[in-house]
């Protein structure tokens, strides 16, 4: 296959080259309209209970509360004429707002529990209706149209779980557009020196842009059809520039190699697609396999990285396997045009000494060199052990974010926080006195302090206490609000969605608890029982494919092994920085638990990208094996040729992560901030010292399979290249290819 596709393009490269740009402006008039397509949201299970209870909510009581606006006056009370009237006027505007449903006001309903402790603030409840991307749309616009100074001296300002989502949807956007402003010139910068010509170093730009708008093509149609997350554009860029460039360095790097012995375009053209081609593809489907778990999840939010990184992936060697190699065949020995001055000629190589000086010094003493780097990279796995995890809230968000204030205040100044009350529901007709005993008894738990019903409000367990909602009532279906004074998302308001759910509804009904602290119990529950199935497909597939490619058992266990302590270092100093709290002073975050959703992301994009590199080392270093050079030297030459060329893509891959380091929303500070680092430990301290001292330990059983296996390989597997001279071979050490 890898032969014809050089001899395509050898034979048919201006055409090769016209087909590729009439598909980039097709991707990229789709892709251009993936942002209309893209949600918000997406962190719940759709079948867990909150998510179920939300449904219920929204079609028989029309939606819960999601936004607040927190109305405080200038001076005075909000009790106070111009106050008053200020506030019913406000209300009388919202309530002809066709987007917004249940607008629930202090001036209107005289509950004290709408107005603050000191009675300067107020709150106003409404839902706001549509999917995610409708919602937040009208968000915007309610938030523009009524946030800021109103009439009678009031000040408004926009919280809740809906403006918390828009404001998070609006940072995003701009944290990616920063994130690539620095990203790009530096990744420039960074291809100039590794390759020390600018035609070469603009070559990997070509397939990052390919790659990047096949993927938003992709997610124009799949948000066509599905669910998927707007976040998914942070990934596609990310991981587009990033994996383009790591693929495209490959290629080029190797046809400069075979140029510079002398061998003709063509067939340079030919051994570079055969060798580094070959492994390219390898390489996109261990990464691709990594990411693919991620579907296993319910969550949207998961899902649609899954989505962008398979595309990106997939995308990027296609078009690395297909466009470069015609650009290669059209630019010829031009590919060294614009050589920076101070480089010498000979820097058209990929072999560096260095790389392979470090491989021999570490394969003559292993367990002296390798030691010290799994110590470190043990200690740094070492916060792991106390990790948490949550889900996001307005905590992400800088702290003069408004949204994240109004938070602030409801917690602070009110009785209670209605933007995180559990909400019950019975659907089914609920009689008066059954609905009042089951309040109260919500009412006697710990940290309750009322629960609202359409029957009345009950708190301390000193029964009703206030007037009833009737709009929690229905003759089907009952609705019940509990709050509380815990901090949401603690430990505190975990165990209390648990005891609320353990609190028998009345005889013969069932009932269902949502909220914002019960999406986070049930998030955390679906996520967790689908992590063994996410990790073992991870593994296998891992296992499979490496061995098809390697022809030993070994090699598959000892990457694995490898990367599993690397990817515990990443996430042990992601915990110490992020919800430890270290460095939070500097980054500007606020300590949380852990995203669940993006450390398993983390994860698995970590994992993909370490197996990208090691069928870039495994690759060259197998070639060498089966050309006949032994274990030690192999690995020694493998690591010379291939050391630069993995240490510059994990940097340049590094710094498309980075940028992101620079994000106002915290959990993408994480992401990028820990991909980045997982990329940085693989490319040097794996690769460069833990690899060439795990292959001399192991010696020559490095390239052990049973006979079976060996069977299987000799017929099914794929080899880098056919060897240049035989290598010696023994009963149980898989030395032949195809």
């Amino acid at each position: 296959m890898f032969e014809r596709i050089a001899e395509l393009a050898i034979r048919r490269s201006r055409l090769v080259l016209v087909v590729a740009v009439v598909a980039v402006a097709l991707m990229g008039a789709l892709g251009f309209g993936a942002f209309g397509k893209l949600l918000g949201g997406g962190y719940d299970d759709p079948a867990s209970q909150s998510a179920r209870a939300g449904k219920v909510i929204e079609e028989k009581f029309g939606g819960e509360t999601n936004l607040i606006l927190l109305v405080r006056t200038s001076e005075g009370r909000v009790d106070a004429p111009a106050a008053r009237q200020g506030g019913e006027s406000l209300v009388a505007e919202l309530k002809k707002e066709k987007d917004l449903e249940n607008v629930v006001s202090y001036w209107e309903t005289a509950s004290p529990d709408l107005r603050s402790k000191d009675g300067r603030e107020a709150m106003v409840l409404a839902h706001v209706t549509g999917n995610d991307t409708e919602r937040d749309e009208h968000t915007k616009s309610l938030v523009e149209a009524y946030a800021g100074p109103y009439k009678g001296g009031l000040t408004v300002l926009a919280g809740g779980g809906a403006a918390v989502t828009s404001e998070m949807g609006t940072q995003s956007a701009d944290d990616l557009a920063l994130a690539e402003t620095i990203a790009v010139p530096i990744t420039l910068v960074l291809l100039l020196l590794v390759f020390g010509s600018l035609v070469a170093a603009l070559l990997p730009l070509v397939i990052g842009v390919v790659a990047i708008a096949g993927t938003f093509a992709e997610l124009y149609i799949l948000g066509s059809v599905t669910d998927v997350s707007v976040f998914a554009i942070n990934l596609t860029t990310a991981l587009g520039l990033g994996l383009g460039i790591d693929y495209a360095l490959l290629l080029v790097s190797r046809f400069r190699e075979q140029l510079a012995t002398g061998a003709s375009v063509d067939d340079a053209v030919r051994r570079t697609v055969s060798t580094a081609g070959r492994t390219i593809a390898f390489s996109a489907a261990t990464v691709a396999a990594a990411l693919a778990a991620l579907l296993v999840f319910p969550q949207y939010f998961l899902r649609s990285f899954g989505y962008a990184g398979i595309g990106v992936v997939v995308i990027a060697a296609i078009s690395t396997l297909f466009i470069m190699p015609a650009l290669l065949v059209v630019l010829g020995h031009r590919v060294n045009s614009g050589r920076l001055p101070w480089v010498k000629p000979e820097r058209t190589t990929s072999r560096t000494p260095f790389w392979g000086r470090l491989a021999g010094t570490v394969m003559r003493r292993p367990a002296l060199t390798a030691l010290p780097v799994l110590a470190v990279l043990l200690v740094a796995a070492g916060p792991l052990l106390g990790i948490t995890f949550g889900t996001p809230d307005e905590r992400v968000l800088r702290s003069d974010a408004e949204s994240r204030q109004v938070s602030s205040v409801l917690q602070e100044k009110f009785n209670g926080n209605d933007d995180a009350a559990l909400h019950v529901v019975i659907d089914k007709p609920v009689g008066k006195a059954p609905l009042e005993s089951y309040a109260a008894e919500l009412a006697g738990l710990k940290g309750v302090v009322r629960v609202e019903t359409s029957a009345g409000t009950y708190g301390d367990g000193a029964g009703d206490s206030g007037g009833g909602n009737p709009a929690l009532g229905r003759a089907d279906a009952q609705q019940l609000n509990v709050v509380s004074t815990v901090t949401p998302k603690s430990d505190e308001a975990q165990t209390l969605v648990g005891t609320v759910r353990a609190v028998p509804a009345p005889a013969g009904t069932h009932s269902l608890v949502g909220g914002a602290d019960a999406e986070l119990v049930d998030s955390k529950h679906s996520i967790g029982s689908r992590l063994p199935l996410a990790i073992t497909l991870v593994a296998l597939t891992t296992f499979l494919l490496l061995f098809l490619f390697t022809g030993s058992i070994t090699q598959p266990l000892r990457a694995l092994l490898l990367n599993m302590i690397s990817l515990g270092a990443t996430l042990g100093v992601m915990t110490w920085i992020f919800q430890d709290g270290h460095l939070s002073s500097l980054l500007g975050f606020t300590a949380q638990p852990m995203d669940v959703s993006m450390t398993v992301l983390m994860f698995c994009i970590a994992f993909g990208l370490s197996m990208d590199y090691e069928v870039f080392v495994t690759s060259r270093i197998k070639e060498l094996h089966e050309q006949g050079e032994d274990n030690e030297s192999s690995v020694t030459n493998g690591l010379g040729h291939t050391g630069r060329i993995v240490t510059a893509a994990a940097c340049l891959l590094a710094v498309s992560f980075f940028a992101f380091g620079t994000a106002k929303l915290s959990f993408m500070q994480m992401f990028g901030l820990g991909s980045g680092l997982a990329v940085l430990i693989d490319a040097v301290a794996v690769r460069g010292i833990l690899v060439p001292a795990a292959m001399r330990l192991l010696g020559r059983a490095a390239w052990y399979a049973p006979g079976p296996l060996r069977t299987f390989h000799n017929r099914f597997g794929l080899s880098e290249s056919a060897p240049e001279t035989a290598p010696a071979t023994t009963p149980e050490l898989v030395t032949e290819t195809r």
